[in-house]
């Protein structure tokens, strides 16, 4: 009899897998050129009460914040039959080398450039992440992957067993083996700044949220087949840019999205912020060598930016006239 039960149950599992891998959007794009920053393309569909759009939110490779930026009067737990889902599956490429992981802290979402293989166009491989908490802040700046691991075993650090105490919670044991409950999931991807990784989880919908301890979280999918790509040396960026700005073609895109909270005050004036960083961005990438005479003499759509930073919703918007 238990026998039975374990393969029905085994059965069912590979069912959902099929399913559930049948669905999820491809994360795999052909890189764009270095002159053009954009790649990806907005899409709707129609809500389905069956689902809500945190399911959806998964099921196209998006982070719970971002699906809400987007869809900001749709019910998250019942939107209503047939209600037009935004899926913002265009981005912009951070300001930084195309080499190894770029993750942006405030986009809550990493891109991946993996070595190119002979004979095929170079790709982009973009996920969403979960972050660290305003009090368990991420780190910025540059390291590399130093090992990998499937299955691992997670030893919480006392900080955090200190955490659960004062909060009244009981704290983690001393060591979670590999498992269901384990929340570093199956696929862990460890940085040289130590006590940080790139790892999956026990609790996929707070992917796209500040809820870590500072790791960086992905659906388990998604780490599991970025997992064997990714070679120790790796070399990874952390960066911190809530304003993104972009060129395809002559034409020049904005993507804004909410700064860090710790970052509040510094944004204050958010649309004086934005105009200097379009300042820095044109005159840097106008005076390269072969910017063309379209870019030099951009004129801004002011309509239009100052729509983009009034709802920040993190899609790239056309500013340039």
């Amino acid at each position: 009899m238990f026998l039975y039960i374990s393969v029905i149950h085994r059965i069912a599992f590979w069912v959902v897998a099929f399913i559930f891998s049948s669905l999820v959007q491809a994360a795999s794009w052909i890189l764009p050129p270095t002159d053009v920053d954009l790649f990806g393309q907005i899409k709707t569909i129609p809500a389905n009460r069956d689902e809500t759009l945190l399911d959806v939110a998964r099921r196209f490779g998006m982070g719970q914040d971002e699906m809400m930026l987007a869809n900001p009067t749709v019910d998250r737990w019942l939107p209503e039959e047939g209600a037009e889902i935004i899926l913002p599956t265009r981005y912009i490429i951070p300001q930084a080398d195309r080499v190894g992981f770029i993750i942006n802290l405030p986009e809550m979402r990493l891109y991946y450039f993996p070595k190119p293989i002979k004979g095929k166009k170079p790709v982009v491989i973009t996920h969403p992440i979960s972050i660290g908490r305003m009090d368990w802040r991420t780190p910025l700046g540059k390291t590399s992957v130093v090992r990998k691991q499937k299955d691992p075993t997670w030893i919480p650090p006392q900080s955090i067993k200190d955490e659960a105490i004062a909060a009244g919670d009981p704290p983690p044991p001393s060591i979670v083996l590999p498992g269901p409950d384990n929340p570093l999931g199956r696929h862990a991807i460890y940085l040289g700044t130590a006590g940080y990784l790139i790892h999956g989880t026990d609790k996929p919908f707070g992917i796209g949220m500040r809820v870590t301890h500072g790791c960086l979280r992905m659906y388990p999918e998604d780490i599991e087949a970025l997992f064997d790509k990714v070679a120790v040396g790796t070399p990874v960026q952390l960066l911190n840019q809530p304003i993104k700005i972009g060129w395809l073609a002559d034409s020049l895109f904005i993507e804004l999205h909410p700064p860090l909270d710790e970052d509040e005050a510094e944004y204050v004036d958010y649309g004086q912020k934005v105009r200097n960083v379009i300042a820095n961005f044109i005159e840097k990438t106008t005076t390269e060598k072969g910017a063309s005479h379209a870019r030099r003499n951009i004129e801004i759509d002011q309509s239009a930016l100052e729509l983009a930073i009034f709802e920040r919703n993190g899609a790239p918007i056309l500013i340039s006239k």
